[in-house]
């Protein structure tokens, strides 16, 4: 549905609803903000989208699925899989970084059984992304073999969301993503095989 909206409108409504619901507790936020907001008649985002939740992680997907675009994108060519996971790693601090919305939406205003609940949540295609990866290394003894692939992606996932959390906590005073390598060293220490050696 949202392939048949005016580009210029469907620009005015995404910036809306990041906005509205990255400031806002999801619960307080209405879609009557949001057209407002836009400039757009609530009507016609009802008809489009026919509920908040709808509306809200129709434009999280677009969001993730330019995120997973961009590491795909960045991965190319990396053959080093320690190296393939800290480009992930820094891709997704430097995509929050650049668009701190998002990850406020994801990781703070929005209860987590509420995204859960929507399709949106699985985002097939850079999980499977990650678990490749993840699992190509474990099957060369790069990652630790002896722990559950989804523990180890759970593990880095959770150190974004963290990191991101504390970046917005303490006022974005710091680069998120200028950090990324330090940070990233203390995640490679947890999800590597105890028999890796670091490098020099």
């Amino acid at each position: 549905m949202i392939d048949k909206l005016n580009p210029r409108i469907r620009n005015r409504l995404e910036t809306a609803v990041m906005d509205i619901f990255s400031n806002s507790d999801f619960h307080k936020a209405t879609m009557r903000d949001v057209a407002k907001q836009a400039g757009i008649s609530f009507s016609t985002i009802y008809n489009y989208f026919g509920s908040k939740e709808k509306l809200l992680f129709t434009f999280v997907d677009i969001s993730l699925g330019k995120l997973t675009r961009r590491i795909i994108d960045h991965l190319q060519g990396i053959e080093d899989f320690k190296e393939k996971i800290r480009k992930v790693f820094w891709v997704q601090l430097d995509y929050y970084e650049r668009h701190p919305e998002l990850g406020r939406i994801l990781f703070m205003t929005v209860p987590m059984k509420t995204w859960m609940a929507d399709e949106t949540f699985r985002q097939q295609q850079m999980i499977d992304m990650f678990m490749e990866v993840l699992r190509q290394g474990q099957a060369e003894n790069v990652f630790n073999p002896e722990v559950r692939t989804g523990i180890l992606l759970d593990f880095m996932m959770g150190f974004v969301q963290r990191s991101f959390f504390m970046w917005i906590s303490r006022g974005q005073t710091y680069s998120l993503s200028g950090e990324s390598n330090v940070m990233f060293e203390m995640v490679w220490r947890g999800i590597s095989s105890p028999g890796t050696k670091p490098l020099a």
